[in-house]
């Protein structure tokens, strides 16, 4: 396939499909970004494990677990489109299990209340939702499909987050404290999920070309303003941005810049460190379930 006709099939908004004839750069971005966010399913989905021991009810246990388990299967499906260009499953997996992987650094991060883990929900699976969906349309086809599901089941998590943090919203004031005091943690976090802006950011312009993205990163932090914004306001909590408008002559939102460099060393924090070694263990004590799967002869009585 010739770059004019790959050009043109991305122009007529046709998908790509594994077995299709792509140029070098494509199918290296396209593996850049899908392993970036693989990684950050299986990485995201530690920090609320940390917490399901500590869940105030059967109930949110349940909830948490669900959604614990959720992303890890959200990794899975990613990691087979991962797999379709060209890097194995095992090196994947090694990547992280050796700290080399890309993911949202946001996840290397110590989760200190239970307000945390609700916010993570509402409005980090909020942002990332808003993103999500626009990948639906991204000229890659697996990946294109696998965001159907991936964003239903986020539409899930965001609903237990908001219902989490409106039932303490409703509690003592201790407890509406330590949701402001989460909130203004979060509401930075969210800003930086969406990455630099989009004169700053060389890879974004590179996806934005081959339709692996739809949205900047711009575009996508106005959109989760647009409807965040008013629902902050309703939840009764204080946007920690006192230069927070919106511009209606530009139609778009004026902010604070967040330090976009925040989580640049987060790989030397602790939590990371634990984290790192949590995956490292597990590796090696469930290998035993990896050598049964590889039997030819599984007995029956398994």
């Amino acid at each position: 396939m010739t770059v004019e006709s790959f050009e043109a099939k991305l122009a007529a908004d046709k998908k790509i499909e594994p077995n299709d004839e792509m140029p070098d750069e494509y199918r290296n971005a396209a593996l850049r970004m899908m392993k970036f966010h693989a990684s950050s399913e299986i990485v995201g989905a530690i920090p609320e494990a940390e917490w399901i021991p500590y869940a105030p009810s059967l109930f949110r246990k349940r909830v948490l677990i669900a959604k614990v388990q959720d992303e890890v299967g959200h990794g899975q499906i990613l990691m087979r489109v991962v797999e379709d260009l060209g890097c194995s499953r095992e090196q994947f997996i090694q990547d992280i299990l050796d700290d080399k992987a890309k993911y949202l650094t946001v996840f290397d991060e110590e989760y200190e209340s239970w307000a945390d883990i609700g916010m993570i929900g509402w409005l980090g699976d909020g942002a990332e939702i808003e993103r999500q969906h626009t990948l639906k349309d991204a000229s890659y086809g697996p990946y294109a499909r696998a965001m159907h599901k991936i964003v239903y089941e986020e539409a899930f998590h965001y609903s237990q987050g908001r219902d989490l943090i409106a039932t303490l919203m409703q509690g003592t004031k201790a407890q509406r404290d330590m949701v402001q005091e989460s909130f203004n943690k979060w509401w930075w976090r969210a800003m930086v999920l969406f990455g630099p802006h989009d004169s700053e950011s060389t890879h974004s312009k590179v996806l934005m070309n081959f339709k692996l993205k739809i949205k900047s990163n711009d575009e996508l932090r106005n959109l989760f303003l647009n409807k965040f914004v008013p629902r902050i306001k309703k939840m009764g909590l204080e946007i920690p941005d006192q230069t927070l408008q919106y511009d209606e002559s530009k139609g778009s939102w004026k902010y604070k810049d967040p330090d976009f460099t925040i989580y640049k060393n987060s790989k030397s924090l602790p939590s990371h460190q634990r984290r790192l070694k949590f995956l490292r263990q597990s590796y090696e004590t469930n290998g035993w379930v990896r050598r049964l799967v590889e039997l030819d002869n599984i007995p029956k009585a398994l």
